[in-house]
């Protein structure tokens, strides 16, 4: 079993990477991505990453439509959704579709990411 789950968190605000990071970086390996884009070539390079929480409105391609591509290529991966926002239609659909495992609402709660995380990579 290897030491420590590798999580990529895609946001386009650098604030809100700058905390993400900052609170799970002793927990997880914490890589981040500034858009849906940056989050592909991440885990192209990547191979090791574990988990992907993306938040759902970002410029150019918002998180279900950046983790219906990434999981076309990487299905092995867990996805998650963050978002500032209740719950959608888009959401409910990738819940529905297994596209994502959780969406968790801003401000995060960490335990509650934490529990998530460590959830899936006793799997």
């Amino acid at each position: 079993m290897k030491e420590k789950v590798t999580l990529l968190y895609v946001d386009d605000e650098p604030l809100n990477l700058t905390l993400f990071k900052h609170n799970f970086k002793n927990k997880f390996n914490v890589l981040i991505a500034e858009s849906g884009e940056d989050g592909l070539k991440q885990i192209k390079t990547n191979p090791e990453i574990d988990a992907v929480i993306s938040d759902m409105k970002m410029p150019g391609m918002n998180g279900v439509d950046f983790i219906k591509q990434a999981k076309k290529d990487f299905p092995h991966i867990s996805y998650f959704i963050l978002t500032g926002f209740d719950i959608n239609e888009e959401i409910a659909e990738a819940l529905n579709e297994k596209l994502i495992l959780k969406y968790f609402r801003k401000p995060f709660n960490i335990k509650e990411i934490e529990t998530s995380i460590f959830e899936i990579s006793k799997n």
